[in-house]
């Protein structure tokens, strides 16, 4: 079966089907049969998806060739890890867990009332060990620490890596963060590409899930999107440029947009990429009441300055706080001020 069917089954796509939450091309390529792959390069999606959980990395390349970009093998490995972890923890019994967590915070209304408060940008501040651009970013890694620091001098919310492979990070330092009474509502920073990571995010304490458009098909961000409010998690829905954004801004129940400054392609960071979608994109955006955030290229108050007067309502920044010798500090270094809290 195309990966899509796995993804979303009958019983879903005819619910969506009823909330209008389809349209006659989505219905019709997934009657169709097509593949997964398929349906995401009519949509402009150039990742593709092995889609052979069960297989070795050095069976897919043997059918499929090398990835072609650093996104699409995080997205292969990931493939074959959610299968592992499916393994490890089956899904009903995942969804069992995800029942029974905490109520969650709003991480929407978190970020709202910050901009407001502090008249700049709310911040995501991001609890991350390394990435595959920049390699160890922080030896002396303490997540738990670290989330404390950001809440002390400000952040609204806190993101938390939870790959492996390519960023050091993990579904356990998620639920260490949030056992550990820290009040930020809490971002699972993952490359979701199947519905048990959702429900696992939530079964660890995350507030907030990411969802990548450049990975997922129109039909997968509105399933996973009824995952998500069946569960009372928000979706940050990331885009990277003009194809993605037209995209998500036509599914209806998004709440929040981050457009990301660099390419999950090649990794080169351009802040003007904030600035030229909202220019096109701003008026539609506001009239949703949907809240964007900035991501990538951040490191001083100009940069922030820059994304705002663009028209962002919060920043994701990672890098430029957590290569510091106190993360929490460093936050009035980013803005040119105190947060207020």
């Amino acid at each position: 079966l195309p990966l899509t069917r796995l993804m979303t089954p009958p019983d879903t796509v005819e619910a969506l089907e009823r909330d209008e939450m389809l349209n006659a091309v989505e219905l019709g390529q997934w009657e169709s049969g097509k593949s997964v792959n398929d349906i995401a390069a009519c949509q402009g999606i150039r990742i593709r998806r092995h889609c052979r959980p069960a297989a070795s990395m050095a069976e897919v390349e043997a059918e499929m060739g090398a990835p072609r970009n650093i996104l699409e093998k995080i997205i292969w490995d990931k493939e074959i890890e959610v299968a592992q972890g499916l393994a490890r923890n089956p899904l009903e019994e995942v969804i069992e867990s995800a029942g029974k967590a905490p109520p969650t915070r709003d991480f929407y209304g978190a970020l709202a009332a910050a901009h407001k408060r502090n008249g700049v940008p709310a911040l995501i501040a991001e609890v991350k060990k390394a990435s595959p651009s920049k390699g160890v970013l922080r030896e002396n890694f303490d997540p738990v620490q670290i989330a404390q620091a950001y809440e002390k001098h400000g952040a609204a919310c806190l993101s938390i890596l939870t790959d492996e492979k390519y960023f050091q990070g993990s579904f356990e330092n998620l639920q260490k963060v949030r056992k550990a009474g820290v009040k930020c509502p809490l971002l699972c920073k993952e490359f979701v590409v199947d519905k048990w990571q959702i429900y696992y995010a939530r079964a660890m304490g995350a507030d907030a899930v990411l969802l990548i458009a450049a990975v997922l098909t129109d039909l997968d961000i509105k399933y996973f999107l009824r995952i998500c409010k069946e569960l009372g998690l928000t979706a940050l829905i990331e885009v990277h440029d003009e194809r993605e954004m037209e995209r998500v801004l036509a599914i209806n129940g998004v709440q929040l947009i981050g457009i990301n400054n660099r390419s999950l392609e090649t990794f080169i960071v351009d802040t003007s990429n904030t600035k030229t979608l909202l220019e096109k994109h701003g008026d539609a955006i506001r009239e949703k009441g949907i809240l964007v955030v900035g991501e990538s290229g951040l490191f001083n108050p100009d940069d922030v300055a820059y994304v705002q007067n663009a028209g962002v309502s919060a920043v994701l920044v990672g890098e430029s706080l957590v290569k510091q010798a106190d993360p929490g500090r460093a936050i009035a270094g980013l803005f040119g001020k105190e947060l207020v809290h």
